[in-house]
């Protein structure tokens, strides 16, 4: 018996040079990683090195999730450039902090608050 969920929509928009804001909303699982997966490779290879990934509204996500953020996290790092989770869930950042990702990846209350982070390392 599958759960029904809210299927994935990813919006990207860019508040910065070298800066993706990917919105996501609906859960992230093994049934929709793919397409976050496709979205974070597209703007990799458009030549962004800061992701904002902002979970908001995310009610869930699973390990398929995480690895997709470890991922991108670790191929923003040999750019170099930084991801950022904006604004998790309590169930998201419940995930993030079992599994320490919320240790490694830093965790932001708005896109703001992250392109501040982003511009005070770069300095």
């Amino acid at each position: 018996m599958s759960m029904a969920h809210t299927p994935l929509s990813v919006e990207v928009s860019l508040p910065a040079q070298d800066v993706a804001l990917i919105t996501v909303k609906g859960y992230l699982d093994v049934d929709t990683a793919t397409e976050f997966e496709h979205h974070l490779a597209n703007q990799l290879h458009h030549g962004r090195r800061h992701f904002l990934l902002d979970l908001s509204e995310v009610p869930f996500m699973d390990s398929s999730g995480l690895r997709i953020i470890l991922h991108v996290y670790q191929e923003a790092r040999e750019l170099p450039g930084s991801v950022h989770i904006i604004s998790p869930t309590p169930a998201v950042q419940r995930v993030l902090d079992l599994t320490g990702v919320s240790i490694t990846v830093p965790v932001s209350q708005s896109a703001e608050e992250a392109l501040v982070r982003i511009l005070q390392a770069q300095e």
